[in-house]
């Protein structure tokens, strides 16, 4: 095999989910839909050993590069995961860095490589989202049930979104209280230092 002219061809996952797998390839790693089709059968079982319509999606980084099938039969609402399938590395030499939302006009996560271990010290924090009140208590549920997972604040009334109002004056009033913020005097005064959390 010559070493600069075999390429993988693409790593074919079926999908019972597919909108919420589109989302997650398309939306959160960034990828591009390359080409999608829809088939109504496949003699050569393409799909699988199932009957009826499917689709086949290949979405990567770009077409020079490894790229990801995602088989979609109507038919199958969601597939037994196995064992054998652990991971699919997906990086690039120079950028070290993800950005992930829900949607465009909201707010973006990104997480970056600091070059080691992750140290969360004592300042670390969390992030909360907002929901339809609705789906507050099944979502709680999957988390305590399902992933076996900490409530740090459990269903609290929707005026929580207040919290996250914008105020005329906030800039204003934090300013305000940083000049008037005098700790650092006092314990300079006293020969001491802040103590760390």
């Amino acid at each position: 095999m010559g070493g600069g002219r075999v390429k993988a061809l693409p790593y074919v996952l079926k999908v019972g989910g597919r909108p919420s797998n589109i989302r997650f390839f398309r939306e959160l790693l960034g990828m591009t839909v390359l080409r999608h089709e829809e088939f109504e059968g496949c003699k050569a079982t393409c799909n699988g050993p199932y009957d009826g319509k499917w689709s086949k999606t290949m979405i990567g980084s770009e077409d020079k590069h490894f790229v990801v099938e995602l088989t979609y039969n109507y038919g199958v609402g969601e597939y037994r995961l196995g064992n054998d399938f652990k991971v699919i590395p997906y990086f690039n030499d120079t950028k070290k860095n993800a950005l992930l939302g829900y949607a465009d006009n909201q707010c973006k996560l990104e997480l970056q490589d600091i070059g080691g271990p992750v140290d969360h010290g004592t300042a670390f924090g969390r992030i909360a989202f907002a929901c339809p009140r609705e789906e507050l208590p099944h979502i709680e549920e999957q988390m305590k049930k399902k992933k076996n997972q900490k409530i740090l604040t459990p269903l609290v009334p929707e005026a929580f979104e207040e919290l996250s109002q914008t105020d005329p004056n906030a800039n204003d009033l934090l300013n305000d209280a940083m000049a008037s913020d005098k700790s650092e005097e006092w314990f300079a005064k006293g020969k001491m230092q802040k103590p760390s959390a």
